[in-house]
């Protein structure tokens, strides 16, 4: 027989424990608020994960395919339980952000000792003898950074005295090369305006590893995309960062590549669709010594002085902005076009058949990633190019890169136009999305002006 005290603790379990309709509203919410803050500003992506219950921003950070850039703030404004729910999030592998070796490996390496006398001989002591101060610290960094983060790392090993500001002092005067920059952001805990500070200096134009620690900074959670494309200078950087080619080296996985066009995108947003203001960019760009917000200002304002010529834009350059472009290259077909665009808002017997069919057609040249986030529904689905290209292992594995960028910008496009700035209108689109059957114009119509968009073309 069961005694009062067991009917009152079996009541407020009742009450406490969700039910699973309660649960899978959870998760799908989750679902659906990831993907929308792969487009939303930061300021929108920390008020957002601010009001989440505590059971959805669980599911968030627990299960999610979570941006860069929302690791970051996650982290750096969430709780200690956030953090331990990210930290085992299977999908966020080993972050902050997944990459090369990270601090705790090289924590473990030991000085080599065919080094050790070559720093004797530079400071005229024993390296070992008492710790480097900040200035010869970065005397070393600055000798030895040509050739990667291995021998800088290995420089702080040793026990040293690192003033942050003195070091961002020293850097202003003679910038400190890729390798070492990248070497102080691995191990030293800098704060995010610091870390955008060490990043603020022109790279040595014969150095070719310009944008490992753009890179890095990313991938270590230290800065967001946003935060990257305000500090980093020139703006040339953040241009070629926009449209980084894949080589065999530390760069963008394919969702680091989304995240930073649409940063650099929506700095360039003050541009619009004006061609003169576009030519305008491609011209001061190469000369200009600050970063890209302080460039298009100067362009939209005319208040940018006539560039001295010394700089031409190289073809990666180009490529870049005119990639950036707010433009789109017309898919051929005709019939066969209409058809596959009335297709994509017709479910298939299977989801496997599904993607089959529309991955054909991004083959065939009929659909583009545009087309998708445009046409297909519902708009959760178009969302996620798991939905339409298929589930992968990582998110770098897609095998059309091309349109998965398209689908980003154009979604970026679209909820920024409708949405702006504004993280009410943001969050009343995150808590329609789960249940909107219609594609995404359709549902940013109904958040913006309400009723029902069912009939409207």
């Amino acid at each position: 027989m069961r005694t009062r005290h067991a009917y009152e603790h079996s009541a407020r379990r009742t009450r406490t424990m969700p039910t699973a309709e309660q649960d899978r509203t959870s998760r799908r919410l989750a679902w659906c608020v990831a993907h929308l803050l792969r487009h939303a500003p930061d300021h929108v992506v920390v008020d957002m994960t601010r009001r989440l219950d505590r059971p959805t921003l669980k599911y968030l950070c627990r299960d999610e395919w979570l941006a860069a850039s929302t690791v970051t703030l996650l982290l750096r404004h969430g709780n200690a339980a956030d953090r331990g729910y990210i930290a085992r999030n299977p999908r966020v592998v080993g972050r902050p952000l997944p990459g090369l070796p990270g601090p705790a490996r090289y924590a473990r390496r030991r000085t080599p000792p065919e080094l050790l006398p070559v720093l004797r001989a530079e400071l005229g002591r024993d390296p070992e003898a008492q710790p480097l101060t900040t200035a010869e610290l970065a005397g070393l960094l600055r000798r030895h950074g040509r050739r990667g983060p291995r021998v800088p790392l290995d420089i702080l090993a040793l026990p040293h005295e690192l003033d942050p500001e003195q070091l961002i002092a020293e850097h202003s005067r003679l910038p400190l090369p890729a390798g070492s920059v990248e070497a102080v952001l691995l191990v030293a805990d800098l704060p995010p305006r610091t870390a955008g500070r060490l990043l603020a200096t022109a790279a040595p134009a014969d150095d070719r590893s310009w944008h490992r620690p753009a890179v890095r900074a990313v991938r270590m959670g230290r800065l967001t995309h946003e935060e990257l494309v305000t500090h980093l200078a020139p703006a040339r950087h953040t241009l070629l960062l926009g449209h980084l080619p894949a080589r065999r080296s530390l760069r963008w996985t394919l969702p680091e590549q989304a995240g930073m066009q649409t940063a650099v995108i929506r700095a360039l947003r003050p541009l619009g669709d004006d061609p003169r203001l576009w030519a305008e960019l491609l011209r001061h760009a190469p000369g200009h010594p600050g970063p890209l917000p302080a460039l298009v200002a100067g362009i939209t304002d005319g208040t940018l002085p006539e560039p001295d010529g010394a700089g031409e834009a190289d073809p990666a350059l180009t490529r870049a902005v005119r990639h950036l472009v707010p433009t789109a290259a017309q898919p051929t077909g005709d019939v066969e076009r209409e058809l596959a665009l009335a297709s994509l808002a017709v479910p298939m017997e299977s989801v496997e058949e599904d993607i089959r069919w529309v991955r054909d057609c991004l083959d065939r040249g009929l659909l583009t990633g545009v087309d998708v986030i445009r046409h297909k529904l519902p708009a959760c689905w178009a969302l996620d190019e798991d939905h339409w290209l298929g589930d992968v292992d990582h998110p770098d594995r897609h095998d059309h890169p091309g349109a998965v960028l398209a689908a980003h910008a154009e979604a970026y496009r679209l909820l920024t136009v409708a949405l702006g700035d504004d993280p009410q209108a943001w969050w009343r689109t995150a808590r329609t999305l789960p249940d909107f059957a219609g594609t995404l114009p359709h549902l940013l119509l109904r958040v913006t002006e309400g009723g029902s968009v069912s009939g409207r073309p």
